[in-house]
């Protein structure tokens, strides 16, 4: 697999009202096509801002950011955002929420592209759903629906920022497994930031471990398990090693 994704010696600094943050300092990785990877590193290190970085809602202060072999360029076509929360609009039906992004980018009147959506709801059993509104969902649906209105718009690449934070233990597990096979299947890249070291491990093909800020590459580890869904992956016996590599890697 050639890389989807390239970081190369990325810097950013912000100014605030006493003096200029180095938030990012000299940040490098790549991500190949199809992968799922996730970005781990103490609270506040930056790890939003890679994503931020990655859409074009930020531009590096130094250094590229490349996808598919061109510069990312400013709020990015070919970048798909799935955020903490759903942000599904209540007083819109799940039908009109999945086909938001294509109204705003004027491709609503394309057959293909709502033959396209309704393909998506009937593959990941929401269809029967489709004319209800968000409150009537549970939340692991909810969170379905969000990955499906960014699908429609067939990114390149899935940036996922914390997209689990908002529910609760057993729903997160099963939205988990969820959310993999839906990028899994669809053939999709992925790049997961999260404060939970379990949940990337169950996810991932790769870790970025970040350092506190100004934050570099601390280490890169590859993951491998049997086991093929996220709540699988929980019970490999390699688990708990990678689990406390990476903890000591944080600490």
């Amino acid at each position: 697999m050639t890389n989807l994704l390239e970081f190369k010696n990325v810097k950013y600094f912000y100014q605030t009202k006493e003096s200029e943050i180095n938030a990012l300092d000299d940040i490098s990785f790549s991500i190949k096509e199809r992968d799922f990877s996730s970005i781990v590193g103490p609270s506040g290190c930056g790890k939003t801002t890679i994503l931020s970085l990655t859409a074009g809602l930020l531009v590096p202060s130094d250094g590229e950011i490349i996808l598919n072999g061109k510069p990312i360029q400013k709020n990015d076509s070919r970048i798909g955002y799935m955020f903490q929360r759903d942000h599904l609009f209540e007083w819109r039906t799940i039908w009109q929420n999945i086909i938001l992004g294509l109204e705003l980018q004027k491709m609503n009147k394309n057959p293909e592209n709502l033959a396209f959506a309704e393909e998506l709801l009937k593959k990941y059993d929401l269809y029967n759903f489709k004319n209800k509104k968000p409150r009537q969902l549970s939340g692991g649906m909810r969170q379905r629906v969000a990955l499906i209105r960014t699908l429609v718009l067939e990114p390149e690449l899935l940036l996922l920022d914390e997209p689990f934070s908002a529910l609760d233990f057993q729903t997160r597990l099963k939205v988990c497994d969820d959310v993999y096979d839906i990028i899994k299947s669809e053939k999709k890249t992925a790049l997961l930031v999260t404060h939970d070291i379990s949940e990337a491990l169950s996810m991932s093909d790769k870790i970025i471990i970040l350092t506190k800020r100004p934050s570099h590459v601390k280490d890169i580890v590859d993951i491998s398990f049997e086991g093929a869904s996220p709540l699988a992956k929980r019970e490999d016996k390699e688990f708990g090693k990678y689990f406390e590599m990476i903890w000591r890697n944080l600490v």
